[in-house]
């Protein structure tokens, strides 16, 4: 299966599309083609203008999910979407980015793609009915939950160590995590703000967090 570059799919261009200058990607490789089943035969005729690293560029869509899969991290992603949150695609995306094992939503099924950027072609991706069902997942799979809100009693990310093996859990923009999401973590963690904010957009969290978690536990040799 090919990407919608290939395809014809529609696609909607995103933020970094909107302003760049130059048309993205690769043009129809030159020369005699690798022979080598990664590539994608349509990709080598017609180009590559999808939104991945060059390392990636001309492989199959399955072939670039199997090789991420040698390279994923031992963190997972969650967050709560009972409001429809619109911040999910740009979790996504950057939990892309930091190479996270899976992504979980956390209520409703229907999430706005739209900030994804494509990148929930490549990242694996789980639903949970509720927080209970993700608790549950959690403890089968050995993984701490860390919760991440600005509440009393939160230690600040920027000191704590967290867990190499966990989920890190993210509330809805706004009204932050349930009540249940934060009995069931193990360690709740906060993000040290100097504004007059009284909290900072989900998904701007989420990366901070996931950063964290690099800073403490990737092998930074290995990033791109």
């Amino acid at each position: 299966m090919t990407d919608h570059a290939t395809t014809g799919e529609a696609h909607e261009a995103g933020p970094t599309e909107w302003v760049s200058r130059e048309e993205v990607g690769v043009g129809p490789w030159p020369g005699e083609w690798p022979a080598d089943d990664r590539y994608d035969p349509e990709l080598l005729a017609n180009g590559d203008r999808r939104n991945v690293v060059d390392a990636y560029r001309y492989w199959r869509r399955e072939a670039i999910v199997s090789d991420m899969d040698s390279r994923r991290h031992p963190f997972h992603v969650a967050i709560e979407n009972f409001q429809h949150d619109h911040n999910i695609g740009t979790v996504v995306r950057t939990a892309n980015a930091f190479a996270a094992a899976e992504v979980h939503i956390v209520g409703r099924r229907r999430w706005n793609r739209r900030g994804a950027m494509v990148t929930d072609r490549y990242q694996h991706l789980r639903h949970h009915e509720d927080v209970d069902g993700l608790v549950t997942f959690a403890a089968e799979s050995g993984l701490a939950i860390v919760a991440v809100d600005n509440t009393p009693g939160a230690r600040p990310i920027e000191t704590v160590g967290l867990p190499r093996s966990c989920v890190l859990l993210f509330g809805q923009e706004g009204p932050g995590l349930s009540a249940g999401a934060q009995s069931a973590a193990s360690l709740v963690v906060s993000i040290a703000q100097f504004g007059t904010t009284r909290s900072i957009n989900a998904g701007v969290a989420a990366g901070i967090v996931m950063h964290a978690w690099v800073g403490q536990h990737a092998d930074l040799s290995a990033a791109w």
